[in-house]
């Protein structure tokens, strides 16, 4: 194993971003991965135990030991084409992999440790496109059945990080936007570190920053892409922790769901806020802030995790369905 060292320049924080949404080809790809070790299982033991009767279920086995596992192994390099940047929506990230130059689909397969074994393998590195149809095919079936059914929890682990990440900036400063990536993430300005890579690398972004992918099924390590000339790009272990549960009978729950500022608090806090942050959009000091978010929690209209000495709170469902009958509040 080796270190991955990604290099920063002046001007390179100031043009690093956080994807906005999951990426489905990056949770795809990270899953798989996931289906191929027991490491981190503890993390993801419901989704194991379920996922692998599913596939069974819906005969997706052979596609994706077939297809989908020797395009993807894990901790060895696999092609750049699988995972186009900035994708939001399923179809169209396929489409672009079924647009890929058949040049570059020859290249980043041939650069495959493992060899390529079987005719529909040797078609797809050729760029046949019954090939590449049967490749969208297998990633469409498998996102279907291994990915779609868990989309709340991944858009839930994402939006939250996401928000505790920019909580951070906003605090203390771009470069903790870097700060615990992962267990194998070390930001030492002007250079993050990734130990336990595949190999040793020098990634030098030169003024073009970076985007940052939180990842559900992104597991300890973070991953790049191969190729220096692509859009840099840094897949981490999105965050998760479970939700302080909601405390109280319903009746006393929604008892005290009264009052112009608790409503402030509570759409303060649609797309998640820490508590510094709902102060200051409801105009409140953190002291009161600390006293409602305690209300609207045990009424079942947030959740709230902490992390470190920041504690991020969003809405539940029930919020969000209050929210959709308050006067004022934009959907």
């Amino acid at each position: 194993m080796g270190t991955l060292r990604i290099h920063f320049t002046a001007g390179d924080l100031s043009r690093t971003r956080l994807a906005t949404r999951p990426d489905p080809l990056w949770e795809i790809i990270c899953s798989l991965h996931r289906l191929q070790t027991r490491a981190g299982y503890a993390g993801y033991d419901r989704w194991h135990r379920q996922v692998r009767a599913d596939l069974q279920r819906a005969g997706l086995v052979p596609a994706v030991r077939e297809r989908l596992l020797p395009v993807a192994p894990r901790k060895r390099y696999f092609p750049d084409f699988l995972t186009p940047s900035l994708v939001i929506d399923l179809d169209d990230g396929i489409d672009r992999i079924l647009g890929t130059p058949t040049r570059r689909i020859r290249t980043e397969m041939g650069r495959m440790v493992t060899p390529l074994g079987g005719a529909w393998l040797g078609d797809l590195a050729a760029g046949r496109l019954a090939a590449l149809h049967g490749l969208g095919d297998a990633l469409r079936a498998y996102f279907r059945v291994a990915v779609a059914p868990h989309w709340t929890d991944i858009v839930s682990a994402v939006s939250g990080d996401r928000a505790l990440r920019g909580a951070r900036v906003l605090d203390t400063g771009a470069g903790q936007i870097l700060d615990d990536l992962s267990p194998e993430a070390r930001w030492d300005p002007p250079v993050l570190s990734v130990s336990g890579y595949p190999e040793d690398r020098d990634m030098h972004l030169d003024g073009r920053g970076i985007t940052l992918v939180p990842s559900y099924f992104c597991w300890h390590a973070p991953i790049t892409l191969a190729d220096p000339g692509l859009p840099p790009t840094l897949v981490y272990p999105a965050r998760r922790q479970r939700p302080e549960p909601a405390t109280g009978s319903p009746q006393r729950r929604l008892g005290p769901l009264l009052g112009h500022t608790r409503v402030a608090v509570l759409r303060a806090a649609a797309g998640g806020a820490t508590t510094g942050e709902l102060a200051r959009r409801a105009s409140i000091s953190p002291a009161t802030t600390s006293h409602h978010t305690t209300i609207l929690r045990e009424a079942g209209l947030i959740t709230s995790q902490r992390h470190g000495n920041l504690v991020l709170h969003r809405l539940t469902a029930m919020g969000e369905a209050l929210l959709g009958e308050t006067p004022g509040h934009d959907r």
